[in-house]
């Protein structure tokens, strides 16, 4: 997340049962330069040739009613959890379209993902922190400092399926609820915590700003996001953890982001913006609002990709599935 926060709202309910949903008709722009419109309308066939969701297909908002809202992660059902982090909350949204307060008082949860085990793994943004939170809302902090410094602010984090290794990014935000104005490490870099261990690894230092990352299914690939230089890399993950071969990607950065199951990486900001396994530019999925701050996919089928923008949360039905 690139925004800073003001003061924070009042507390929401605990329980929101989504009965109905404001539809946004986008207008997709893929990368021929042609339109396609959420009617089906094309101008010609080559504009829905990406095949990641229907002609007719519609951007849904399910609720408006946070401060700002990031993080989203799915667990194994399908339900999809997210923050409102001004609000200092996580809420849950189930496969059967409830919205219900997950936990309150989450540390400033930012950028979030599940483990194997079922704990969500979050950047507690409070005070630079990663948890981990079991399913009956117990915190384990995994990680607190560096040779005893504060962390700049993990912002988002991706856990590998094999090894169980943290990998998160560490960008510089000033908060208006930090004491400190400053941050204590010289450089805002990518780091990897493996599993077990309580002191993490640097990854990368050659980075601006690094805040949207990403892992392959296999566990072999890692994309990260420099949103201050507009650019995002793709890594080799070595059997030790290391990142190798390092490539640029594509020339644009992202806040979030996200993969589906044929390799499509999902970046985020001015709405979403679809790349192929091979870096070609398939299609915008813009979103009604002024900044597009992560998605993911859940439900039941894994077939849904959840977007967080600003105070709302919305969804989009795909043909394509998540990782």
């Amino acid at each position: 997340m690139k925004l800073t926060f003001k003061s924070t709202l009042g507390l929401l309910g605990t329980s929101l049962a989504i009965s109905s949903f404001i539809i946004f008709n986008p207008v997709y722009k893929p990368a021929n330069g042609n339109t396609a419109t959420s009617s089906g309308t094309t101008t010609t066939a080559d504009s829905v040739n990406h095949k990641l969701f229907a002609p007719g297909a519609q951007v849904e908002l399910i609720a408006k009613q946070f401060k700002f809202t990031e993080g989203p992660a799915a667990d194994k059902q399908g339900n999809v959890f997210f923050t409102d982090q001004p609000n200092d909350k996580i809420w849950k949204y189930s496969t059967d379209g409830q919205l219900t307060l997950f936990m309150d008082k989450t540390g400033r949860s930012n950028g979030m993902y599940f483990d194997k085990k079922g704990n969500l793994l979050s950047c507690a943004d409070e005070n630079n922190q990663i948890w981990a939170i079991s399913p009956d809302k117990k915190v384990t902090v995994l990680l607190k400092d560096l040779d005893g410094k504060k962390f700049n602010g993990p912002n988002d984090l991706w856990v590998h399926p094999k090894t169980g290794t943290i990998y998160f990014t560490d960008p510089f935000y000033p908060r208006d609820y930090w004491t400190r104005k400053t941050p204590e490490l010289a450089k805002q870099n990518v780091y990897y915590l493996p599993q077990g261990k309580q002191e993490p690894v640097l990854a990368d230092d050659n980075l601006e700003q690094p805040n949207g990352i990403i892992g392959s299914a296999d566990g072999k690939t890692l994309f990260v996001a420099d949103i201050k230089a507009n650019k995002t890399y793709k890594y080799q993950i070595a059997p030790d953890g290391k990142l190798t071969n390092r490539q640029l990607f594509v020339e644009q950065g992202s806040d979030g982001m996200t993969l589906d199951s044929q390799g499509n990486l999902y970046l985020c900001g001015k709405g979403v913006t679809v790349y192929s396994p091979a870096g070609q530019k398939l299609v915008h999925i813009p979103v009604p609002a002024g900044w597009t701050a992560n998605a993911t996919f859940g439900g039941k089928d894994r077939n849904m990709l959840f977007i967080t923008a600003m105070e709302g949360v919305y969804k989009l039905p795909m043909l394509v599935k998540g990782i």
